[in-house]
């Protein structure tokens, strides 16, 4: 099995069982580097996939949450080859669940698109969130993740046009992130589980085009909008909630469970 079809297969293997597939997030190296492995070891016993976001500078699709701790695992001296050393320390067990980075390009053309697909696959990295990259311009990018099978998943909106979400589900891999609302990762969707009609009906658009998984993510932030999302995806991606219970200390696996 290539690496990007073992995302497909966990997020359909949690659809088996009857619930969404759950999709964490935590950014790298946050709250503290030396906390990262403990916190990434307890995030893959609980979801399905791990996303692992990279530091950068400018994060223009993230909210105040993932931001700051962006910052912060920046001044800690958190780098992408430091990321993947982390990462090819996590047991390979049958449980592990796929791995993906979510990065921004500067990061990853820094470290070199000619020696990035090799090392990541080597660190059991499964595929790439690359959300300031136009599929326009993906080229170089996606075939050099080809060529050891990596995913590079498209994002698409509630304002992505028919034909562009119809190009853009063909194109993906892994699965297709389809983002909750426009704007940045963090804000509440509404309160409690009021999770907007419209929104449902644009993610029943979405698995309509999509050959593959469909995971929703942007502003899940409880039990409830899982739930209410559960009919309509097959996946949902909890992340600055996330952050935010790490950075508060908590079990991250009790919170996640919480979500289930």
């Amino acid at each position: 099995m290539r690496p990007r079809d073992s995302i497909s297969s966990a997020i359909q293997a949690a659809r088996a069982q009857g619930r969404p597939a759950l999709v964490g997030f935590l950014t790298a190296g946050f709250p503290s580097r030396r906390q990262f492995r403990e916190n990434l070891q307890a995030v893959a016993a609980a979801c399905d996939v791990v996303e692992i976001g990279v530091p950068f500078s400018d994060p223009m699709a993230d909210g105040s949450t993932v931001q700051r701790a962006s910052f912060i695992a920046l001044a800690d001296g958190v780098t992408l080859p430091w990321i993947l050393e982390e990462v090819s320390s996590l047991p390979d067990t049958p449980r592990r669940p796929p791995i993906l980075l979510m990065s921004y390009l500067n990061p990853l053309l820094s470290f070199g698109l000619e020696k990035l697909p090799r090392a990541a696959a080597a660190a059991g990295v499964a595929g790439f969130i690359v959300p300031d990259l136009p599929y326009e311009e993906s080229g170089d990018l996606k075939a050099a993740l080809d060529r050891e099978g990596l995913a590079l998943v498209q994002m698409v909106t509630p304002v992505t046009p028919a034909p562009r979400l119809a190009m853009l589900c063909s194109a993906a891999q892994g699965f297709v992130y389809a983002v909750t609302m426009t704007g940045t990762t963090g804000a509440p969707m509404g309160p409690s589980a009021e999770v907007p009609d419209e929104v449902l009906e644009y993610m029943d658009r979405v698995k309509r085009c999509s050959p593959i998984p469909v995971c929703a993510g942007f502003g899940i932030r409880s039990r409830a909008q899982v739930a209410r999302f559960a009919p309509h995806v097959d996946g949902v991606v909890v992340g600055s909630a996330l952050v935010e219970a790490l950075e508060r200390g908590e079990d991250v696996r009790a919170f996640l469970g919480s979500l289930r």
